[in-house]
Protein backbone atom coordinates (compact mmCIF):
# COMPACT_ATOMS: atom_id res chain seq x y z
CA UNK A 1 0.00 0.00 0.00
CA UNK A 2 1.82 3.48 -1.11
CA UNK A 3 2.41 5.67 2.24
CA UNK A 4 3.43 8.46 0.36
CA UNK A 5 0.69 11.00 2.08
CA UNK A 6 1.93 9.99 5.41
CA UNK A 7 4.98 11.61 6.91
CA UNK A 8 7.14 12.51 9.80
CA UNK A 9 5.14 11.15 13.11
CA UNK A 10 2.34 10.01 11.23
CA UNK A 11 4.30 7.34 9.32
CA UNK A 12 6.38 6.80 12.30
CA UNK A 13 2.72 5.80 14.00
CA UNK A 14 1.98 3.12 11.24
CA UNK A 15 5.04 1.60 11.30
CA UNK A 16 5.10 1.42 15.02
CA UNK A 17 1.37 1.20 16.37
CA UNK A 18 1.77 -2.71 16.68
CA UNK A 19 0.41 -2.64 20.38
CA UNK A 20 -2.59 -4.48 22.00
CA UNK A 21 -4.20 -0.75 22.28
CA UNK A 22 -2.91 2.01 19.76
CA UNK A 23 -4.20 5.92 20.19
CA UNK A 24 -3.35 8.65 18.60
CA UNK A 25 -4.90 11.64 20.52
CA UNK A 26 -4.43 15.76 19.37
CA UNK A 27 -5.97 18.47 18.17
CA UNK A 28 -8.39 18.98 15.38
CA UNK A 29 -6.69 18.41 11.82
CA UNK A 30 -3.84 16.95 13.03
CA UNK A 31 -3.95 14.59 10.80
CA UNK A 32 -4.70 11.39 13.22
CA UNK A 33 -7.57 9.82 11.10
CA UNK A 34 -5.71 9.58 7.79
CA UNK A 35 -2.90 8.03 9.62
CA UNK A 36 -4.86 5.45 11.87
CA UNK A 37 -7.70 5.18 9.84
CA UNK A 38 -7.15 5.30 6.01
CA UNK A 39 -3.76 4.04 6.33
CA UNK A 40 -3.21 2.02 9.32
CA UNK A 41 -6.82 0.03 9.73
CA UNK A 42 -7.07 -0.58 6.14
CA UNK A 43 -3.24 -2.08 6.15
CA UNK A 44 -4.49 -4.10 9.56
CA UNK A 45 -8.07 -5.33 7.80
CA UNK A 46 -5.44 -6.93 4.74
CA UNK A 47 -2.63 -8.03 6.57
CA UNK A 48 -4.23 -8.61 10.00
CA UNK A 49 -4.81 -11.82 11.95
CA UNK A 50 -7.91 -14.39 10.83
CA UNK A 51 -11.89 -13.10 12.83
CA UNK A 52 -14.17 -10.63 12.99
CA UNK A 53 -13.49 -6.96 12.95
CA UNK A 54 -15.35 -4.27 14.58
CA UNK A 55 -15.38 -0.18 13.94
CA UNK A 56 -17.01 2.01 16.45
CA UNK A 57 -18.41 5.55 16.20
CA UNK A 58 -20.44 7.54 18.55
CA UNK A 59 -23.11 6.58 16.44
CA UNK A 60 -23.14 4.48 12.73
CA UNK A 61 -23.58 8.26 11.54
CA UNK A 62 -20.84 9.80 12.99
CA UNK A 63 -18.75 6.85 11.79
CA UNK A 64 -19.54 6.74 8.38
CA UNK A 65 -19.07 10.83 8.27
CA UNK A 66 -16.01 10.74 10.18
CA UNK A 67 -14.19 7.67 8.64
CA UNK A 68 -16.03 5.48 6.41
CA UNK A 69 -16.28 8.60 3.91
CA UNK A 70 -12.74 8.72 4.12
CA UNK A 71 -12.16 5.39 2.91
CA UNK A 72 -13.96 5.50 0.29
CA UNK A 73 -12.80 8.58 -1.01
CA UNK A 74 -9.50 7.01 -0.60
CA UNK A 75 -9.84 3.56 -2.00
CA UNK A 76 -13.43 3.65 -4.43
CA UNK A 77 -15.13 0.46 -4.88
CA UNK A 78 -12.46 -1.81 -2.86
CA UNK A 79 -14.60 0.25 0.56
CA UNK A 80 -18.39 -0.09 1.20
CA UNK A 81 -20.76 -0.66 3.32
CA UNK A 82 -23.81 -3.01 3.35
CA UNK A 83 -26.50 -2.97 6.57
CA UNK A 84 -24.29 -2.62 9.65
CA UNK A 85 -21.37 -3.65 8.46
CA UNK A 86 -18.47 -2.36 6.15
CA UNK A 87 -16.20 -4.41 3.75
CA UNK A 88 -12.97 -3.02 3.34
CA UNK A 89 -11.14 -5.12 0.37
CA UNK A 90 -13.40 -8.06 0.78
CA UNK A 91 -12.50 -8.29 4.57
CA UNK A 92 -16.24 -7.37 6.69
CA UNK A 93 -16.34 -5.15 9.45
CA UNK A 94 -18.94 -5.11 11.87
CA UNK A 95 -20.60 -1.41 12.79
CA UNK A 96 -21.73 -0.87 16.26
CA UNK A 97 -22.69 3.11 17.58
CA UNK A 98 -21.62 3.82 21.27
CA UNK A 99 -24.09 6.55 22.15
CA UNK A 100 -25.12 5.32 25.61
CA UNK A 101 -24.64 2.47 28.14
CA UNK A 102 -26.70 0.64 26.26
CA UNK A 103 -24.31 0.41 23.44
CA UNK A 104 -22.01 -2.30 25.22
CA UNK A 105 -25.16 -4.72 24.68
CA UNK A 106 -24.45 -5.23 21.11
CA UNK A 107 -21.00 -6.64 21.52
CA UNK A 108 -21.96 -9.11 24.22
CA UNK A 109 -20.29 -12.94 22.93
CA UNK A 110 -17.89 -11.34 20.34
CA UNK A 111 -14.44 -12.57 20.18
CA UNK A 112 -12.50 -10.25 17.96
CA UNK A 113 -9.36 -9.76 16.03
CA UNK A 114 -9.68 -6.34 15.95
CA UNK A 115 -11.53 -2.78 16.60
CA UNK A 116 -11.27 0.43 15.06
CA UNK A 117 -12.98 3.66 17.43
CA UNK A 118 -13.02 6.80 16.26
CA UNK A 119 -13.58 9.35 18.98
CA UNK A 120 -12.83 6.61 21.74
CA UNK A 121 -13.41 9.07 24.57
CA UNK A 122 -16.99 9.65 23.55
CA UNK A 123 -17.98 6.93 24.66
CA UNK A 124 -20.01 5.03 27.36
CA UNK A 125 -17.20 3.44 30.24
CA UNK A 126 -19.08 -0.22 30.32
CA UNK A 127 -18.66 -0.04 26.16
CA UNK A 128 -14.98 -0.10 26.59
CA UNK A 129 -14.29 -1.86 29.36
CA UNK A 130 -16.49 -4.52 27.56
CA UNK A 131 -14.44 -4.33 24.33
CA UNK A 132 -11.22 -4.59 25.66
CA UNK A 133 -12.50 -8.12 27.32
CA UNK A 134 -13.98 -8.55 23.75
CA UNK A 135 -10.33 -8.22 22.08
CA UNK A 136 -9.36 -11.88 22.69
CA UNK A 137 -8.02 -13.30 19.31
CA UNK A 138 -4.36 -14.36 19.29
CA UNK A 139 -2.54 -10.69 17.94
CA UNK A 140 -5.85 -8.58 17.96
CA UNK A 141 -5.40 -4.92 18.62
CA UNK A 142 -7.13 -1.69 18.52
CA UNK A 143 -7.25 1.25 17.01
CA UNK A 144 -8.02 4.88 18.38
CA UNK A 145 -8.59 8.39 17.56
CA UNK A 146 -9.70 10.89 20.02
CA UNK A 147 -9.55 14.66 21.12
CA UNK A 148 -8.25 15.98 24.64
CA UNK A 149 -9.94 15.92 27.06
CA UNK A 150 -10.52 16.36 31.01
CA UNK A 151 -8.03 14.80 32.82
CA UNK A 152 -10.22 12.63 34.89
CA UNK A 153 -11.64 11.11 32.07
CA UNK A 154 -11.78 7.27 32.33
CA UNK A 155 -9.80 6.96 29.08
CA UNK A 156 -6.79 8.79 30.52
CA UNK A 157 -7.17 7.49 34.12
CA UNK A 158 -7.46 3.58 33.02
CA UNK A 159 -5.44 3.09 29.48
CA UNK A 160 -3.44 6.33 28.94
CA UNK A 161 -1.73 6.85 32.42
CA UNK A 162 -2.34 3.72 33.08
CA UNK A 163 1.61 2.49 33.95
CA UNK A 164 0.16 -1.62 34.71
CA UNK A 165 -0.89 -1.51 31.06
CA UNK A 166 2.39 -1.21 28.88
CA UNK A 167 1.25 -2.60 25.76
CA UNK A 168 0.23 -0.02 23.89
CA UNK A 169 1.60 3.07 21.95
CA UNK A 170 0.02 6.89 22.15
CA UNK A 171 0.45 8.82 19.58
CA UNK A 172 0.12 12.96 20.39
CA UNK A 173 -0.20 15.73 17.55
CA UNK A 174 -0.93 18.84 16.61
CA UNK A 175 -2.28 20.34 13.62
CA UNK A 176 1.64 21.19 13.05
CA UNK A 177 1.75 17.52 12.88
CA UNK A 178 -0.46 17.61 9.40
CA UNK A 179 2.18 19.09 6.57
CA UNK A 180 -1.19 19.32 3.94
CA UNK A 181 -3.04 21.76 5.78
CA UNK A 182 -3.27 25.45 3.92
CA UNK A 183 -1.02 27.75 6.57
CA UNK A 184 -4.10 30.08 6.32
CA UNK A 185 -6.35 27.63 7.76
CA UNK A 186 -3.71 26.38 10.62
CA UNK A 187 -3.70 30.70 11.38
CA UNK A 188 -7.94 30.98 10.96
CA UNK A 189 -8.56 28.23 13.79
CA UNK A 190 -5.55 28.98 16.01
CA UNK A 191 -7.83 32.56 16.17
CA UNK A 192 -11.18 30.54 16.64
CA UNK A 193 -10.82 30.61 20.45
CA UNK A 194 -9.51 32.58 23.08
CA UNK A 195 -5.62 31.37 23.85
CA UNK A 196 -6.86 31.17 27.89
CA UNK A 197 -9.99 29.08 26.86
CA UNK A 198 -10.30 25.36 27.22
CA UNK A 199 -11.43 25.16 23.10
CA UNK A 200 -7.56 26.48 23.00
CA UNK A 201 -5.92 24.25 25.05
CA UNK A 202 -7.83 21.08 23.76
CA UNK A 203 -8.66 21.88 20.14
CA UNK A 204 -5.56 23.47 19.22
CA UNK A 205 -2.60 22.86 21.63
CA UNK A 206 -3.53 18.95 22.02
CA UNK A 207 -3.51 18.97 25.76
CA UNK A 208 -6.11 17.81 28.28
CA UNK A 209 -7.45 20.34 30.40
CA UNK A 210 -10.26 20.87 32.82
CA UNK A 211 -13.19 23.08 31.82
CA UNK A 212 -13.74 25.92 34.80
CA UNK A 213 -15.20 28.79 35.09
CA UNK A 214 -17.59 30.56 32.70
CA UNK A 215 -18.68 28.70 29.72
CA UNK A 216 -18.58 31.26 27.37
CA UNK A 217 -15.38 33.02 29.12
CA UNK A 218 -15.37 34.74 25.44
CA UNK A 219 -19.09 36.95 26.02
CA UNK A 220 -18.40 41.08 25.96
CA UNK A 221 -21.75 42.78 26.07
CA UNK A 222 -19.98 45.54 24.71
CA UNK A 223 -18.80 43.65 21.63
CA UNK A 224 -21.76 41.50 21.16
CA UNK A 225 -25.01 43.09 21.83
CA UNK A 226 -25.68 44.60 19.15
CA UNK A 227 -28.87 46.51 17.13
CA UNK A 228 -28.64 45.66 13.42
CA UNK A 229 -30.69 47.58 10.84
CA UNK A 230 -30.03 45.65 8.02
CA UNK A 231 -31.47 42.60 7.89
CA UNK A 232 -32.53 42.03 3.68
CA UNK A 233 -32.03 38.47 2.70
CA UNK A 234 -31.47 36.94 5.90
CA UNK A 235 -32.79 33.59 6.71
CA UNK A 236 -34.48 33.07 10.19
CA UNK A 237 -35.04 30.02 12.49
CA UNK A 238 -36.88 29.67 15.71
CA UNK A 239 -34.88 27.72 18.43
CA UNK A 240 -37.11 26.47 21.13
CA UNK A 241 -36.21 25.41 24.79
CA UNK A 242 -39.43 23.89 25.76
CA UNK A 243 -40.36 23.78 29.59
CA UNK A 244 -43.17 23.23 31.72
CA UNK A 245 -41.97 23.91 34.97
CA UNK A 246 -39.05 25.08 33.77
CA UNK A 247 -38.97 28.29 31.54
CA UNK A 248 -40.34 28.02 27.97
CA UNK A 249 -37.95 30.11 25.30
CA UNK A 250 -38.25 30.63 21.99
CA UNK A 251 -35.53 32.97 20.07
CA UNK A 252 -35.61 34.64 16.67
CA UNK A 253 -32.00 33.53 15.56
CA UNK A 254 -31.38 35.27 11.56
CA UNK A 255 -28.00 34.26 9.49
CA UNK A 256 -26.22 35.69 6.45
CA UNK A 257 -22.71 35.07 5.07
CA UNK A 258 -21.81 33.13 8.72
CA UNK A 259 -23.31 35.82 11.08
CA UNK A 260 -25.77 34.87 13.53
CA UNK A 261 -28.12 37.14 14.95
CA UNK A 262 -30.15 36.64 18.11
CA UNK A 263 -33.25 39.23 17.06
CA UNK A 264 -35.80 38.77 19.54
CA UNK A 265 -37.20 36.67 22.34
CA UNK A 266 -40.19 35.07 24.17
CA UNK A 267 -39.00 33.91 27.93
CA UNK A 268 -42.04 32.46 30.00
CA UNK A 269 -41.45 31.56 33.59
CA UNK A 270 -43.82 29.45 34.80
CA UNK A 271 -42.82 29.39 38.55
CA UNK A 272 -42.29 33.26 38.08
CA UNK A 273 -45.16 33.94 36.68
CA UNK A 274 -47.67 31.31 39.30
CA UNK A 275 -49.23 30.09 36.09
CA UNK A 276 -48.29 26.88 33.98
CA UNK A 277 -49.33 27.01 30.00
CA UNK A 278 -50.86 24.60 27.99
CA UNK A 279 -49.34 23.30 25.05
CA UNK A 280 -52.11 24.61 23.08
CA UNK A 281 -51.25 28.33 24.25
CA UNK A 282 -47.30 28.05 23.89
CA UNK A 283 -48.23 27.30 20.05
CA UNK A 284 -50.55 30.45 20.32
CA UNK A 285 -47.65 32.60 21.54
CA UNK A 286 -45.29 30.86 19.01
CA UNK A 287 -47.27 31.38 16.23
CA UNK A 288 -47.58 35.03 17.01
CA UNK A 289 -44.18 35.30 18.08
CA UNK A 290 -42.95 34.22 14.32
CA UNK A 291 -45.66 36.43 13.29
CA UNK A 292 -44.67 37.61 9.04
CA UNK A 293 -41.65 35.94 9.22
CA UNK A 294 -40.67 33.24 7.21
CA UNK A 295 -38.33 30.70 9.42
CA UNK A 296 -37.60 27.31 10.66
CA UNK A 297 -38.35 26.00 14.08
CA UNK A 298 -35.53 23.89 15.58
CA UNK A 299 -36.73 22.15 18.89
CA UNK A 300 -35.63 20.10 21.49
CA UNK A 301 -35.69 16.99 20.47
CA UNK A 302 -37.11 15.88 23.64
CA UNK A 303 -39.89 18.13 23.93
CA UNK A 304 -42.61 15.28 22.28
CA UNK A 305 -45.91 16.93 23.02
CA UNK A 306 -45.15 20.21 22.15
CA UNK A 307 -44.10 18.88 18.51
CA UNK A 308 -47.23 17.40 17.84
CA UNK A 309 -49.05 20.44 19.10
CA UNK A 310 -46.90 22.45 16.69
CA UNK A 311 -47.40 20.01 13.33
CA UNK A 312 -51.18 20.29 14.14
CA UNK A 313 -51.09 23.90 13.40
CA UNK A 314 -49.22 23.68 10.60
CA UNK A 315 -45.99 24.78 11.92
CA UNK A 316 -43.31 22.58 10.46
CA UNK A 317 -40.51 21.41 13.04
CA UNK A 318 -37.11 20.43 12.87
CA UNK A 319 -35.20 18.05 15.90
CA UNK A 320 -32.16 19.99 17.17
CA UNK A 321 -28.45 18.26 17.69
CA UNK A 322 -28.79 18.27 21.56
CA UNK A 323 -24.96 17.08 21.29
CA UNK A 324 -24.22 19.34 24.19
CA UNK A 325 -20.15 19.76 23.85
CA UNK A 326 -20.05 20.32 20.20
CA UNK A 327 -23.07 22.73 20.53
CA UNK A 328 -21.29 24.59 23.15
CA UNK A 329 -17.79 24.45 20.92
CA UNK A 330 -19.89 25.76 18.08
CA UNK A 331 -20.99 28.84 20.03
CA UNK A 332 -17.98 29.69 21.26
CA UNK A 333 -16.10 30.10 17.87
CA UNK A 334 -18.85 31.97 16.66
CA UNK A 335 -18.60 34.36 19.63
CA UNK A 336 -14.78 34.67 19.43
CA UNK A 337 -15.00 35.24 15.81
CA UNK A 338 -17.68 37.91 16.57
CA UNK A 339 -20.22 36.96 13.96
CA UNK A 340 -23.08 35.90 16.84
CA UNK A 341 -24.58 38.90 17.98
CA UNK A 342 -27.73 39.91 20.45
CA UNK A 343 -30.51 42.50 20.01
CA UNK A 344 -30.35 44.09 23.52
CA UNK A 345 -34.29 43.49 23.39
CA UNK A 346 -33.58 39.61 24.41
CA UNK A 347 -32.52 40.44 28.36
CA UNK A 348 -32.65 36.56 29.76
CA UNK A 349 -30.27 35.75 26.68
CA UNK A 350 -27.84 38.45 27.66
CA UNK A 351 -27.87 37.50 31.53
CA UNK A 352 -27.48 33.91 30.84
CA UNK A 353 -24.53 34.29 28.99
CA UNK A 354 -22.79 36.04 32.19
CA UNK A 355 -24.18 33.17 34.59
CA UNK A 356 -23.78 30.09 32.60
CA UNK A 357 -20.81 28.10 34.24
CA UNK A 358 -19.32 24.66 34.28
CA UNK A 359 -20.09 21.91 36.63
CA UNK A 360 -17.16 21.70 39.41
CA UNK A 361 -18.84 18.63 40.87
CA UNK A 362 -18.77 16.41 37.88
CA UNK A 363 -14.54 17.62 36.98
CA UNK A 364 -13.67 15.06 39.64
CA UNK A 365 -15.34 12.24 37.52
CA UNK A 366 -14.02 13.11 34.23
CA UNK A 367 -17.43 14.95 33.00
CA UNK A 368 -17.37 17.87 31.50
CA UNK A 369 -21.29 19.57 32.50
CA UNK A 370 -22.30 23.13 32.40
CA UNK A 371 -24.71 23.93 35.29
CA UNK A 372 -28.21 22.90 34.80
CA UNK A 373 -29.02 26.67 35.55
CA UNK A 374 -29.09 29.96 33.57
CA UNK A 375 -29.07 27.56 30.53
CA UNK A 376 -32.72 28.17 28.84
CA UNK A 377 -31.61 30.54 26.12
CA UNK A 378 -28.29 29.29 26.46
CA UNK A 379 -29.90 25.67 24.98
CA UNK A 380 -32.09 27.68 22.46
CA UNK A 381 -29.25 29.32 20.94
CA UNK A 382 -27.02 26.20 20.79
CA UNK A 383 -30.10 24.35 19.29
CA UNK A 384 -29.74 26.57 16.25
CA UNK A 385 -26.46 27.65 16.11
CA UNK A 386 -24.91 23.56 15.87
CA UNK A 387 -27.59 22.00 14.01
CA UNK A 388 -27.68 24.88 11.22
CA UNK A 389 -23.56 25.92 11.78
CA UNK A 390 -21.94 22.81 13.34
CA UNK A 391 -21.32 21.07 10.14
CA UNK A 392 -18.78 23.62 9.06
CA UNK A 393 -16.87 22.61 11.84
CA UNK A 394 -15.96 19.07 10.37
CA UNK A 395 -12.61 18.50 10.62
CA UNK A 396 -10.45 19.36 7.41
CA UNK A 397 -8.12 16.31 6.82
CA UNK A 398 -5.59 16.94 4.06
CA UNK A 399 -3.82 14.09 2.37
Amino acid sequence: MPLSPLKGKHLLSFRESIAAYNIWKGSVSSGKTVASAVFRWVDYCINGPAGPLLMVGKTELTLQRNVIDLLIQAYGKNVYTKGHTCYIFGRPCYIVGASDERAEQKIRGLSLAGAYCDEISLYPESFVQMLKNRLRLKGAMLFGTMNPDNPNHFINADLINNEEITDKTIWLSTMDDNPYLDPDYVERMKTAYPKSSMWYKRYILGIDCLAEGAVYDMWDPDKHVTDYTDLQGWKWYVGIDYGTNNPCVFLMIGMHKGEAYCAGEYYWDSLKKNRQKTDGEYADDLISFIGNVSCEVIMDPSALSFKVECRKRGISVRDADNSVLDGIRTTARLLTAGKYHVNKVCENHIKEFSGYVWDEKSQSSGEDRPMKANDHTMDACRYVLHTVLGKGEARAIVF
